[in-house]
C-alpha cells in the first residue's frame, strides 16, 4: 500500500532548481535538509475530482508509488519519499544525473560490441528484477535509461519513468494501448493481453538501434512504423551491420518475435553466448565486432532534435487548450473541443490503431 505523508515537503527538503517539465508537474532539485544530501523531487498534479481533466488520476499515482516501492535494485531509480498536499504529490526520488546513456555513447568516436553489452547486462539485470516481481514496465526506450552519474568511468545504469508500468494480478490479463511506436511489440499495438514480454521486444528494438544506428521498423509516420511492427517488416542492411557479430543479430532475432510466448525472457537473455560467450571464439568475434558509430551519431541527433519539436508542439497545445476554454464559456457547443485535441505523445498506440483500423 502507498503511504503519503501529509507534511510540507519543504520542511524536511530545500527545493531548488528546475530539472526538468511534463504534462502534469516538473522535476526540482531537492537538498536533503538533515544530511545535505540532494535528490530529485517529482512535483505531480493530481485531479481535485473525477470530472477534471488537470493532472493526474491519484489511482495512477498511487500505482507508480507501489511500483517503485517494490523495485528497489541497484539499476533502477530510488524512491526515497512521498508527500502529499490538497493539489499535487511529491515523489523524493534519487537524483540520476549522468544523463540518457545514448547521449553518453554519442560522445564516444567508437564502442566496441563488448563494452555495449556491458551496458546492456545492466539494463537487463534491472528488468529481470522487475519481471521477477511480476511488474512490466511498458515503456522502454533510450529516454527512459539513464546513466547514475558523469564522472564515474563505469556508471551505473538506471530505469526511470514507471508512469506506464503494470503489477501483474495472478491469473489477470490486462490490456494496454499507450506507449511510443517505434518501441512497443505487436500485441499492443492489436490490444491483445499483455505481459512482461512486451519489455523484451522493448529491447531488442533498443539493441537493434545501439549497434546500427538505425530503428528496425522506423516508417515515415507514426501509422507506417505501426504497420511495420505488425507485418515483422525489418532487416540486417549490410551497410549498417557490417561490424556487428552473427551472435548480436541472433540476440535481435530471439526478441523481435510476433509470438510473445516465444520472446527470450531477461533471464534467458543473460545467458545468451552474445552476453555470456560460451566458448573463446565467440567471445573473439565479440572482441572484433563494433557498433555503427556514424549512424548511431545520427540517430541520437534527430532523436534529440524531435524530443524538442515534441516539446514545443505539446506547448503550444496547451496554448490552444487554455484558448479552446475561453471560448467554450461562450459557445455551449465548443465545450467538448479539449478532448477532441489529440495527445499522440501519452496514448499513440490508441489514436494510430483506430486510424489503421478505419483505413485498412
Amino acid at each position: 500500500m502507498a503511504v503519503f505523508k501529509p507534511e510540507n515537503v519543504e520542511d524536511f527538503y530545500e527545493i531548488m532548481e528546475v530539472l526538468g517539465s511534463g504534462h502534469f508537474g516538473q522535476v526540482r532539485r531537492a537538498c536533503e535538509r538533515t544530511s545535505g544530501t540532494c535528490w530529485a523531487a517529482k512535483f505531480m498534479k493530481v485531479r481535485k475530482s473525477a470530472c477534471s481533466r488537470l493532472g493526474m488520476d491519484r489511482s495512477s499515482v498511487e500505482r507508480e508509488v507501489e511500483i517503485l516501492q517494490a523495485v528497489q535494485h541497484q539499476n533502477i531509480v530510488t524512491l526515497k519519499d512521498v508527500f502529499e498536499s490538497r493539489a499535487e504529490v511529491v515523489l523524493i526520488l534519487e537524483l540520476v544525473s549522468g544523463g540518457e546513456l545514448f547521449d553518453f555513447i554519442a560522445e564516444k568516436e567508437n564502442l566496441l560490441e563488448t563494452e555495449a553489452i556491458e551496458f546492456m547486462k545492466q539494463i537487463l539485470a534491472g528488468l529481470g528484477f522487475m519481471h521477477s516481481k511480476n511488474i512490466a514496465h511498458f515503456d522502454l526506450k533510450p529516454e527512459n535509461i539513464m546513466l547514475s552519474d558523469k564522472v564515474s568511468s563505469h556508471p551505473n545504469i538506471k530505469l526511470i519513468d514507471f508512469g506506464l508500468a503494470h503489477f501483474f494480478n495472478p491469473g489477470e490479463e490486462y490490456r494496454s494501448t499507450s506507449g511510443t511506436p517505434q518501441y512497443i511489440a505487436p500485441e499492443v499495438i492489436n490490444c491483445e493481453p499483455l505481459s512482461t514480454a512486451a519489455d523484451m521486444w522493448s529491447i531488442g528494438v533498443i539493441t537493434y538501434i545501439l549497434l546500427s544506428g538505425l530503428s528496425p521498423f522506423q516508417g515515415d509516420s507514426n501509422e507506417e512504423t505501426l504497420r511495420n511492427i505488425i507485418a515483422m517488416t525489418y532487416d540486417f542492411d549490410e551497410r549498417y551491420f557490417s561490424t556487428t557479430s552473427s551472435m548480436a543479430k541472433d540476440f535481435i532475432q530471439k526478441l523481435l518475435v510476433k509470438n510473445h510466448n516465444d520472446r527470450m525472457t531477461a533471464e534467458e537473455c543473460l545467458l545468451h553466448p552474445w552476453i555470456k560467450p560460451l566458448t573463446r571464439k565467440q567471445a573473439a568475434n565479440r572482441n572484433r565486432s563494433s557498433i555503427n558509430m556514424k549512424t548511431f551519431k545520427k540517430f541520437n541527433a534527430r532523436r534529440k532534435w524531435k524530443m524538442s519539436f515534441n516539446m514545443v508542439s505539446i506547448c503550444n497545445r496547451l496554448v490552444n487548450l487554455k484558448m479552446c476554454k475561453v471560448s467554450s464559456e461562450a459557445d455551449p457547443l465548443q465545450r467538448q473541443c479539449e478532448s477532441d485535441v489529440e495527445d499522440t505523445e501519452s496514448k499513440p498506440a490508441s489514436l494510430l490503431r483506430r486510424r489503421l483500423s478505419s483505413s485498412s
